[in-house]
């Protein structure tokens, strides 16, 4: 479904479409259709097309043969195998344990110069939290960790309920929709802000698509993807 929203910047427009259409802000794509800066004798305004995303659309991509749903990586033992991963395990245990919950830590695959750690906790959808940012700074804090036991060569990748190959998927098909919507539309779609392992998904899935590109936008580590049509001039 499509809407349109309008407001005196960009954020107000979106604060509007989340209000009035009672979503998360990840569950539309937003879409800049006009845009007036502000003049002496006229305030500025920016308005929005809003693209709701259905089911029916991501089940059709899939027939589409459009997705390329990354492989769930398991290895055969989940035991720490040495000295640092020992070490890495007991880390990640005792900081979810201080934060006042119950969890269970084990090796979820390892790959060349990177490690995956499964959390398995009746708490999951906390450790995970909203598009999971608290999985993110407890991966981060698992990174640094690792670098002060010498293994600043080794990315460390924290897990819960397969949190990240199912946000992989639904990333994977946003990017496949979006390409779609900016070239029938010839217009520009800023997706939500992400994190730089997400936006890399997003630049990488686009990136063989000719008339279309993709930059990112923002400050700090939650920048915002645009999807442009080649040619829009934007």
């Amino acid at each position: 479904m499509t809407y349109e929203f309008e407001g005196k910047n960009e954020k107000e427009a979106i604060e509007k479409a989340v209000a009035e259409l009672g979503l998360e802000r990840d569950q539309f794509d937003v879409e800049i259709i006009e845009a007036q800066k502000n003049t002496l004798f006229k305030k500025g305004y920016v308005k929005i097309r809003v693209h709701t995303v259905s089911d029916t659309e991501v089940a059709s991509y899939e027939m589409q043969g459009k997705s390329s749903s990354p492989v769930k990586k398991t290895i055969s033992n989940p035991l720490a195998q040495d000295e640092f991963e020992q070490k890495l395990l007991d880390f990640v245990n005792e900081m979810i344990t201080k934060m006042g919950y119950e969890v269970a830590v084990e090796i979820m695959f390892r790959e060349d110069k990177k490690i995956g750690i499964k959390l398995s906790s009746s708490s999951s959808s906390i450790l995970i939290g909203r598009k999971g940012k608290n999985l993110d700074a407890m991966q981060l804090l698992a990174n640094v960790y690792a670098g002060h036991l010498g293994r600043e060569d080794v990315r460390v990748i924290l897990d819960a309920e397969n949190y990240r190959v199912r946000r992989e998927e639904s990333l994977v098909h946003l990017a496949y929709t979006t390409a779609d919507r900016v070239r029938s539309n010839r217009q520009s779609i800023l997706l939500e802000p992400m994190n730089p392992f997400e936006r890399r998904l997003i630049h990488t899935t686009l990136n063989d698509i000719p008339d279309v590109e993709t930059i990112s936008e923002g400050e700090g580590l939650y920048k915002q993807v645009r999807v442009l049509y080649k040619g829009l001039g934007y």
